[in-house]
């Protein structure tokens, strides 16, 4: 159902991006919205990996330096059948975790200090158990691609409201002007934006709910990770990472802090319900 879920959704931000190029440019429109969207795509699927690793100032680890987390992500690599990613450590008290890297063969995995001394061994491979997951659903792509094409519908939205206001609707005559074609535009520059990021935010949960499934039987644990996860949300509140929110869905648990209204934009599902499943998941396990 997650999976059906993420291929309707995507289709429907293609058809947002195709659309208001259209409406911006006509036929012309819509093909550069498409080929700038495939850009954007390309450059973030060979280089965010790298840039997100810099931008929380991640070290590579092996054996000798981080003997507990190698030895985890070493063992659960085996388990699910993946290649083993590289390991680093995020220099940080915040209690959080995230994969990244192009593609299985070329990923790896984060995890911060203090999601090192906080976690029991149940509980740490539970959640390096549910990045594997990340890895193995070639999740980290999925949003790459979704977050770019996001991110290329706002780009055309702006362009889309200073055509409407000054008139200009790249090749279009002026009879369909004077028919509306402005007011749609205008209209549609506003709406496309807000359902793109409503889009993004659902792909997003439905991810971590596949993630957090496939991760609990990567681990073969899935009430330590939901005991993880009630540790790493409770302490989220308290001491949040200072993110950057372009980067927020890339972690286990919402890394930036905010009240009920903010949550109603959450990369994340609630942790409550993804606790609850993992628990029914446990219970049917048995």
């Amino acid at each position: 159902m997650n999976i059906l879920k993420t291929t309707v959704l995507m289709a429907a931000l293609t058809g947002i991006l195709v659309l208001l190029g259209n409406l911006l440019g006509g036929t012309s429109g819509a093909l550069f919205a498409l080929i700038m969207a495939g850009l954007l795509n390309f450059i973030g699927f060979w280089f965010s990996d790298k840039i997100v690793l810099m931008m929380y100032r991640a070290k590579e680890v092996g054996p000798g330096e981080a003997p507990r987390l190698y030895r985890i992500v070493e063992r659960l690599s085996g388990r699910a059948e993946l290649p083993m990613p590289k390991v680093y450590i995020i220099p940080s008290d915040s209690l959080n975790a995230f994969a990244t890297g192009r593609s299985p063969s070329h990923a790896a995995v984060a995890a911060t200090e203090g999601i090192m001394r906080a976690l029991d061994d149940d509980e740490l491979e539970g959640v390096i158990g549910h990045e594997l997951a990340h890895i193995k659903h070639r999740d980290i792509l999925i949003g790459t691609i979704v977050a770019t094409m996001a991110g290329a519908i706002t780009m055309l939205a702006t362009w889309a409201r200073w055509a409407a206001m000054f008139g200009g609707l790249g090749g279009r005559d002026r009879d369909e002007r004077d028919n509306g074609g402005v007011v749609g535009l205008l209209v549609m520059s506003f709406i496309a934006p807000i359902a793109a990021l409503l889009i993004q935010l659902a792909i997003s949960r439905a991810r971590e709910y596949m993630a957090d499934a496939e991760g609990a039987d990567i681990s073969g644990k899935p009430l330590a990770l939901a005991s993880a996860l009630g540790k790493l949300d409770s302490y989220a509140h308290r001491r949040p990472l200072p993110a950057n929110p372009a980067t927020a869905h890339m972690f286990i648990v919402n890394p930036l802090s905010g009240g009920s209204f903010l949550a109603l934009f959450s990369t994340h599902p609630p942790v409550p319900e993804r606790i609850a499943r993992l628990r029914k998941l446990a219970g049917q396990a048995v």
